[in-house]
């Protein structure tokens, strides 16, 4: 126990320590104008269901982290909610006092409750109104679980999971409020959170270590505040003498060797004999260094560069775009608008300005990349349909002989229309992804082992697919297919292929696809016939389960004892509520007090007097 403390107790300052530096290292850098900062509003769960599935409590580093990264001069606050919502830090503009505040909150955050309200902490914190769009930032397990007393389990659980996907989400982004996600736990409901930011413009993320936490904040926070960045090709960057502040934030492994910076004219910087005026702060997983007024030319990192790095600029020249995506779909291509500005009017000159854009896998590998067209001052353009679903990024990119700017931003690829096999029901059942895609628009067929199958509409964005009586233990790839009229044009959309019994003993294994609209609507399928989950088992007597609690206590007070007295602290509080653990302490009591009676009664009692036989 007290070993664990002490790793837990440092490493949450290190978090903090790295938070801060990162806030040191893109503070400055976003030049955004005050009236045009949007408001942050952090909603942090501490429910009971948090203390299992956040064992790492990352939940209060999440909030250390994101205190730091802010930008002074944003606008943010801290919700709580379990059972009931609460707002320990209000809405406020970021400064030092709000900082000192926020950071004395993480008891608030370990104060569980015992249920789960999402849909009313999301409502609260987004009632306040704001000058622009209001980002309100999830941490939780994702888990809806409203107290009993509100009505019949599960059936309140499913209709305020409903509202959230089918009504407010939508109201949400008509009222200029994006909900980023980021669950703690794959234990969680991914697609919840996942449907969530998909509906209003935000990011979602699975963060079960510091370093995803990390990775998931920067994404955010580069949405909400986007920053100009140079290229960084193989530790190498080129810096024009128009930029008057660059941060280098190079991630490595903690056990990667020393990283030294090379200047244009060969100088040679390393972290523990560098100038006072950079600022170089090393981490077990990254370096940042902070150069003010660097030499122009092009700069060289000597050591190990992860593939996340980045090279932040400030100068007078700013890379813009128009509102970017964070969700794109499969078969249809991306609209990208971008321009340059200088001191925040138009760019004069640049005659060879080249912008593009491209669309850039997980592993950081180009699936697409188009030139952007000059068209009155701005630069235009379609980015192709991406042919691969999961996490990408999208990067614009400025280039001429006087200067590189470039802006990235994370993006999820989704299959424009979902789709996930029913066994029990004989049938694929499939859900448009994409928000222009509707029964009146779209046909989708399919084709199985060379027989041609007709989807049947079912709803507004839902089709069933019936399939022929199959062998289960035999898997076999269904071919999708959408024929969609869009804007007086027809198209054909190649939808991802699905697997169907995947466990099957013969076959070949490929991806079964299911986007977030299905999986989020498990519980609300018009049909109801196919979505079900399945009936669970009628739980056993209470006697029964009391029994069979009581037999397992010589195990656990065996693992107990070998715990020594933090294990019965644990055993307390996970089961000081428990009325079974009552039960067998009286009957324990019981037993002691009514053992040595019986044996004192035994003593006293005259021994029988037998007679001799003869």
């Amino acid at each position: 126990m007290s070993g664990y403390g002490k790793e837990r107790i440092g490493w949450l300052p290190r978090m903090l320590a790295a938070g801060m530096a990162l806030w040191l290292w893109a503070g400055p850098l976003w030049a955004q104008p005050h009236e045009e900062r949007p408001d942050v509003r952090v909603v942090v769960d501490v429910s009971g269901s948090m203390r299992d599935n956040d064992p790492e409590r990352l939940a209060v580093s999440a909030l250390d982290l994101l205190v730091a990264l802010l930008p002074s001069g944003a606008r943010a606050g801290v919700w709580t909610f379990g059972e009931t919502v609460d707002n320990p830090l209000p809405l406020g503009e970021v400064d030092a006092a709000w900082r000192e505040q926020a950071l004395a909150l993480p008891p608030a955050l370990q104060a569980y409750q015992q249920h789960t309200d999402i849909e009313a902490a999301l409502n609260a914190a987004a009632s306040t109104e704001a000058n622009g769009w209001r980002h309100l930032v999830l941490l939780t397990d994702g888990m809806i679980d409203l107290a009993p007393d509100r009505g019949p389990k599960p059936e309140i659980d499913r209709a305020s999971r409903r509202r959230l996907v089918e009504e407010r989400a939508a109201e949400f982004a008509d009222q200029g409020v994006a909900v980023h996600a980021i669950a703690f736990s794959s234990e969680a409901d991914l697609a919840l959170v996942e449907r969530l930011a998909q509906s209003t413009g935000g990011l979602a993320a699975l963060a079960e270590s510091p370093e995803g936490l990390l990775g998931a904040f920067l994404d955010i926070i580069e949405r909400i505040f986007p920053a100009d960045q140079v290229p960084l090709d193989e530790g190498r960057f080129v810096i024009d003498d128009g930029v008057e502040t660059f941060s280098a934030l190079i991630f490595h492994e903690p056990d990667d060797g020393p990283l030294a910076l090379v200047a244009p004219d060969g100088t040679r910087y390393r972290a523990e004999d560098a100038p006072d005026d950079i600022r170089w702060q090393v981490e077990p997983r990254f370096d940042l260094i902070r150069v003010p007024d660097p030499q122009a030319g092009e700069w060289r990192l000597d050591g190990a560069v992860g593939e996340e790095s980045r090279v932040n600029v400030a100068s007078p020249l700013h890379l813009r775009t128009a509102d970017l995506p964070t969700t794109l779909y499969r078969g249809f291509d991306v609209p990208v608008e971008a321009w340059i500005t200088h001191d925040g009017g138009p760019f004069e000159g640049g005659e060879d300005l080249t912008l593009s854009v491209s669309l850039q896998d997980a592993e950081g590998k180009v699936q697409s990349r188009v030139m952007l067209e000059p068209e009155e001052g701005r630069y235009r353009g379609r980015l192709p349909a991406p042919a691969l679903t999961g996490n990408a990024r999208l990067v614009i990119r400025a280039e001429s002989e006087a200067f590189q700017r470039q802006r990235s931003q994370a993006v999820n690829v989704l299959p424009a229309i979902g789709a996930v096999h029913r066994p029990r029901a004989g049938r694929v059942v499939l859900a448009a992804e994409h928000p222009a895609l509707n029964r009146d628009n779209t046909e989708i067929q399919g084709e199985l082992q060379g027989e041609r199958l007709e989807a049947e509409a079912v709803g507004e964005t839902r089709w069933h697919l019936s399939l022929p009586e199959l062998d289960p233990s035999l898997s076999l790839p269904l071919l999708l297919e959408a024929t969609v009229e869009l804007d007086g044009e027809r198209q054909t959309l190649s939808l991802p292929r699905l697997v169907l019994h995947p466990d099957g003993r013969l076959g070949i294994g490929l991806a079964d696809v299911a986007g977030p609209t299905l999986a989020t609507e498990t519980f609300d399928d018009p049909r109801g016939d196919d979505t079900a989950p399945p009936p669970e088992a009628d739980p056993p007597p209470v006697a029964d389960r009391f029994v069979e609690w009581v037999n397992r206590l010589p195990e656990t007070a065996r693992e107990l004892w070998q715990a020594g007295w933090p294990g019965l602290e644990r055993l307390w509080h996970e089961h000081r509520h428990d009325p079974r653990l009552w039960g067998a302490l009286a009957a324990l009591i019981l037993l002691l007090v009514v053992i040595p009676l019986i044996r004192r009664r035994q003593t006293r009692r005259p021994p029988r007097r037998e007679e001799p036989h003869v």
